[in-house]
């Protein structure tokens, strides 16, 4: 990050409360020396706080906020008190420059609301994208999105995914030229709707732009790490990625049950505890929190609701790389050069 650049969180979203988002930016400001942070939320309460991470005062300023977004809010309401919550304020100040980035634990519909509405969508971006890391079998995690803000796309929003997905990965995963495929119901050219053949062809052609466009991934791959970024419409990413986490706890929970069944199997799992715990750690979605809405003029950040501080930070870390990667202005000179190319 450059230096004086800070990072808005919004200290009263996400499930676990106050505390757990402290420690969570407590552990990036270790991670990350020179980070700094605007705290919002109610400044009593994020003082009283402060007291037990004494290195994260002098990295901090607090702006209060009355009110809080809560799990149940409808995205229609929290735009109407966005002036008085942590989620909204913290979003506001990256619109006006006070903040680089904005992370929060909160409403994922509300956010997504707020974040379009205040920052909107870049020049040449006809919709933002949710993206996210997907743990898998390769060397890095896998880019996805769109996971669920756009529930219909055409096969310009598939290239525009694309687009920005491969300027994410090259951020976030330090990839030279991102792997990138479309998921689709078979790998051959004919396979699926008009609209993903298009984007295809579009993509052929884009061998001018720093990635490389592999074709068509089913969803029986998408773990393999057989690409960096797979792209598809926000309503079947929503469905891919719970289906993954869900996979993900059955796989857990069957194991757990296994080891369970008998003395043997117990004592089967105490020699076998650190593949186990190995597979628990590379499962674990803390370790590959953080989701952002790309496209808009300004970085937000996801974190998922239930994150303890492990994936707090984790979520500060990916907005401090978009940071100093400068992630827009990577999308913005990609899109430049794609559409250049295709005039």
């Amino acid at each position: 990050m450059s230096p004086g650049s800070r990072i808005a969180v919004d200290a009263m979203g996400g499930d676990e409360g106050l505390a757990v988002m402290l420690a969570g930016v407590a552990r990036a400001r270790r991670q990350f020396d020179g980070m700094r942070f605007i705290l919002v939320g109610d400044e009593s309460a994020i003082r009283a706080g402060l007291e037990t991470h004494p290195h994260l005062t002098a990295a901090s300023d607090i702006v209060h906020a009355p009110e809080v977004v809560a799990s149940d809010t409808k995205p229609s309401q929290a735009l109407r008190r966005a002036k008085t919550t942590s989620m909204g304020v913290a979003i506001d100040l990256v619109k006006r420059g006070e903040a680089a980035a904005a992370v929060s634990s909160g409403n994922t519909g509300a956010l997504m609301a707020m974040a379009k509405l205040s920052l909107r969508t870049m020049p040449g971006i006809d919709r933002p994208a949710l993206a996210a890391l997907m743990p898998s079998l390769g060397d890095t995690d896998t880019v996805m999105l769109d996971l669920g803000a756009n529930t219909e796309c055409d096969a310009q929003n598939l290239v525009q995914f694309a687009v920005m997905g491969a300027a994410y990965a090259r951020t976030i995963l330090d990839l030279e030229s991102p792997r990138v495929a479309l998921l689709n119901i078979g790998t051959e050219d004919m396979k699926g709707t008009d609209i993903v053949r298009d984007a295809a062809a579009q993509l052929r052609g884009a061998s001018h732009l720093p990635l490389r466009f592999e074709g068509f991934i089913e969803g029986n791959r998408l773990s393999r790490g057989d690409v960096d970024v797979i792209v598809c419409d926000g309503f079947s990413g929503n469905i891919a990625l719970k289906t993954a986490e869900g996979t993900a706890r059955f796989v857990a929970d069957l194991l757990r049950r296994a080891f369970q069944s008998s003395i043997r199997s117990k004592i089967g799992f105490l020699i076998s505890r650190p593949a186990t715990q190995l597979l628990r750690d590379h499962l674990d979605p803390n370790n590959h929190n953080g989701a952002v809405f790309l496209g808009l003029n300004g970085l937000v950040v996801k974190s998922h609701g239930g994150a303890n501080e492990v994936g707090v930070a984790h979520a500060i870390a990916v907005a401090a790389k978009m940071v100093r990667d400068d992630l827009t202005r990577r999308i913005t000179e990609d899109l430049s050069n794609f559409e250049a190319q295709a005039a």
